[in-house]
């Protein structure tokens, strides 16, 4: 299968879960956004990287950095290979010098892990057109505070979409993407394919 590369295009506090945040992944070279909801550690773990910031102890993903590196190992490529009940699954490829080995991994920590490394991040076609979301428009990075989320910020809550019509659906879609709410327009998605598959 092919494999379809990666970025990193934007974080945020999610809209829709207390406590989490929405990691947005972007085609290169493609329209494409994958949004994935992630913990508040991971989230935190990816943006201290992100933004080259220092904690003054290491992290748990540092921590596993080093001691690779003390091992002459190296994360070369991490992989979300698949897609089940809403759940993504990813994979270190990891090489030692002598073989090269796959570590199944949550994909927030496999992320974690790419950014350290920085090595690419890579799916598949199949899951890109089940779980992904075109856009219209120019690219974007957004990353917020991730230490201090606000009383605002947590106050959100789900929205219920299975009243609404097709149409009705569709519109909040639309609006969902210009606002670049990702998370938001993922599951406005999921309510849309459940209802053609139903």
């Amino acid at each position: 299968m092919k494999k379809i590369k990666l970025d990193i295009v934007g974080l945020s506090y999610s809209q829709t879960q207390s406590g989490a945040y929405a990691l947005v992944l972007g085609e290169v070279n493609g329209r494409r956004r994958l949004p994935i909801i992630i913990g508040g550690f991971e989230a935190q773990a990816i943006a201290i990287e992100i933004e080259k910031m220092t904690p003054s102890r290491p992290l748990t993903h540092d921590l596993f950095k080093s001691f690779a590196l003390a091992y002459n190992i190296t994360v070369e490529e991490v992989i979300i290979y698949n897609l089940v009940d809403g759940i993504f699954f990813a994979k270190l490829v990891c090489n030692d010098g002598k073989k090269s080995i796959e570590i199944d991994a949550r994909t927030s920590d496999a992320i974690a892990l790419a950014v350290r490394f920085e090595c690419p991040i890579n799916t598949y076609e199949f899951i890109l057109s089940t779980a992904g979301i075109m856009i219209e428009g120019n690219d974007f990075v957004f990353l917020e505070n991730i230490d201090a989320p606000t009383e605002e910020k947590v106050a959100t809550a789900a929205t219920n979409y299975s009243s609404l019509s097709d149409e009705e659906l569709k519109e909040k879609l639309q609006q969902a993407l210009t606002e670049e709410a990702y998370e938001k327009a993922a599951k406005i998605r999921d309510e849309l394919s459940k209802r053609k598959s139903s």
